[in-house]
């Protein structure tokens, strides 16, 4: 999977003036989120928002969880309100192009204005605090013993991200990721309720959400997809140094409603772009522990129809397609 990633570093002033930038670029923004509370998506939204209103570069922000059709909701709405939702950015990731290949939803991300990708957020599975299972090895020897009582919970519906980041880590074990047992919910609040309910016995996650539940010892972070530990939770094991040889990246970005106007869309794409030479996004992103992802405009187009083709050729392999 090909993307560029920029490295951001706070930035500091030698002024007496305030640091960050004294302009807005953008009065407001409501920002539009397809799935419940507690989710990837979610904490993107909340924290990117946060960091444009802390350093100044924008006045506001609004949010609103519209949850519904694996995301086609809000997608479904962005493109028939259109003219009136020009202060509103939708977030979105990863899914937005299983679910549109798979036909969950009839749009794709053509039907939209693409502003721009932010991050990357690496996948986690991750058990309870208290559950026998300590690694993903673990996990594979209790699925093998028990195919049908070895449940894996996600936030995204079957033959979706987190359903395709568990399949891929179970072929890598050798495990027949057809035979999983997939429960879906909505959102990674529901997800980690379901877990710790015992619903399921581990979760396919984003790395970000199971960071702060790990820290508070509801949770056990198995293994994680990237290529090595996070700084954000360094306690947390990388697939690959357990001999899974799965890593894989979920990028998270912005778009808005088709025909949005150039100057809307400039001044969006302007304040994103000098968001990442604050330390207030510094902060959000190292709290989270994401990676900095920044494909603006035309790039975010090449980005995703790359990465349209990569994915489908893997979900041709697991057989989902």
């Amino acid at each position: 999977m090909t993307r560029r990633v920029v490295l951001a570093a706070a930035a500091a002033s030698l002024s007496f003036a305030p640091p960050s930038f004294a302009e807005e670029a953008v009065d407001s923004i409501h920002f539009l989120i397809p799935g419940g509370a507690g989710g990837g998506w979610d904490g993107t939204a909340r924290g990117t928002g946060e960091a444009l209103t802390k350093a100044g570069l924008v006045g506001s922000a609004s949010y609103e969880n519209m949850s519904g059709g694996g995301g086609g909701k809000a997608i479904g709405y962005l493109i028939e309100n259109a003219d009136s939702n020009h202060g509103t950015l939708m977030v979105n990731s990863t899914p937005i192009v299983i679910r549109s290949l798979t036909g969950v939803f009839p749009q794709n991300f053509r039907d939209l204005t693409l502003v721009a990708g932010t991050i990357g957020d690496y996948a986690a599975l991750v058990v309870p605090a208290d559950s026998s299972v300590k690694d993903v090895n673990g996990l594979i020897d209790a699925f093998k013993a028990d195919p049908a009582g070895t449940a894996i919970g996600g936030g995204s519906v079957p033959g979706g991200m987190d359903h395709l980041v568990a399949a891929m880590v179970f072929q890598a074990a050798g495990a027949d990721p057809v035979a999983m047992k997939y429960v879906p919910y909505d959102g990674g609040g529901k997800t980690m309720a379901g877990l710790l309910s015992g619903e399921v016995q581990a979760v396919s996650t984003g790395f970000s959400e199971a960071v702060e539940l790990a820290k508070a010892g509801e949770v056990r972070i198995i293994g994680v997809t990237a290529p090595e530990r996070v700084d954000a939770y360094p306690d947390a094991a990388t697939m690959v140094e357990q001999g899974n040889d799965t890593t894989f990246v979920n990028w998270r970005g912005f778009f808005a409603a088709p025909g949005l106007p150039a100057d809307n869309l400039a001044a969006y794409q302007a304040a994103i772009a000098k968001m990442y030479d604050t330390p207030e996004w510094e902060e959000v992103r190292a709290r989270n522990g994401w990676v900095n992802i920044h494909n603006p405009g035309d790039d975010f187009r090449v980005f995703l129809e790359g990465q349209e083709q990569t994915i489908g050729d893997l979900m041709k392999k697991l057989g989902f397609l």
